[in-house]
């Protein structure tokens, strides 16, 4: 995954990467939603139900040739050598955006403060990985304990979930260029944290799932594009153009770290206190990684240099 990720950062300038993000997020949400129409068509309920084996090599066989047709579109259309080369010229031109400094040997390093922000922007990376997929991982399973509701309604709420990331992502992309990343994603993480703690409320509160908590759900979705969109950008806003796949790879190894953990932890504390602690649990370790944002300095999108970004932008493909 990391190697196909970091080809964005590669070919893109760095003020357009947060929108660059949202694209690559957008589109992996539509393959998601494209993956389980197909699925619903070859296996609707009719076909399986009460049936002793049901064979999913046509499915594995018409996902393998859309990856087969994805990788020919990518290799006939993305000039990457040519992509990439212009793209090292225009951040040649603009020397500020590199964060990297010359070691005196001809060798780039990343000065003391700039890799103190990128240890605080992968703690926070982390944190908030943990909050946000514990919900994601136990939420039907709370939802049964707490409320004894069915798994359709905890599906439902997470289906809204990412529907709302999904029409988000664009336009968070956009407010990003704006107001810059990590104001973004501190906005996120604030509603993020909030909405987990009203979930807690309402489920507690209500022994049915109710329309307020699609509304809460619709923002959870909101509040993780925000900060989606705009971590991995600011990861690789901090190292050189040569070092973006290794970049890529700390994201992923402190996002996925998270992923593995908090499953485990969450699943303990909820068998070992009451499955209630799950929000709560949830919104405090989102509620750290705003604290571990404010020490990161670095990373945020710099001013668009038009002139530079437009030559780039109408460059022949």
């Amino acid at each position: 995954r990391s190697p196909a990720v970091a080809l964005m950062p590669d070919v893109t300038p760095k003020p357009l990467r947060s929108r660059a993000n949202a694209i690559i997020n957008l589109m992996g949400a539509v393959g998601g939603i494209l993956y389980l129409g197909l699925a619903a068509v070859l296996y609707p309920a009719s076909k399986t139900k009460g049936v002793e084996h049901v064979s999913y090599r046509p499915l594995f066989f018409i996902v393998s040739m859309i990856m087969v047709a994805a990788v020919a579109i990518l290799y006939l259309t993305i000039r990457e050598p040519k992509l990439g080369e212009e793209n090292r010229k225009l951040e040649a031109a603009h020397p500020e955006w590199n964060l990297a400094t010359d070691d005196g040997a001809g060798h780039e390093v990343l000065p003391a403060p700039v890799k103190r922000s990128l240890a605080f922007l992968l703690l926070s990376i982390s944190l908030w990985f943990i909050g946000y997929n514990g919900v994601t991982t136990w939420f039907t399973k709370y939802v049964e304990a707490v409320m004894g509701e069915g798994l359709g309604g905890a599906s439902t709420c997470l289906l809204v979930a990412t529907a709302g990331a999904i029409v988000s992502y664009i336009p968070i992309g956009a407010l990003a260029a704006k107001i810059g990343r990590k104001r973004t994603i501190q906005c996120g993480i604030v509603l993020l944290a909030t909405c987990f703690m009203l979930g807690y409320l309402l489920t507690t509160m209500y022994t049915s799932i109710q329309p307020i908590m699609y509304v809460v759900f619709a923002l959870v979705g909101l509040a993780w594009a925000a900060i989606n969109v705009n971590s991995l950008p600011m990861v690789v806003e901090m190292c050189r153009g040569s070092d973006i796949g290794k970049f890529t790879g700390y994201y992923y190894t402190f996002s996925m770290a998270a992923q593995v953990v908090t499953p485990i932890v969450a699943g303990s504390l909820m068998r070992a206190i009451d499955y209630r602690v799950l929000f709560p649990y949830a919104a405090l370790f989102v509620a750290l990684s705003f604290v571990t944002m404010c020490f990161v300095k670095h990373g945020d999108a710099r001013a668009e240099a038009k002139k530079g970004l437009a030559a780039f932008e109408d460059m022949d493909s």
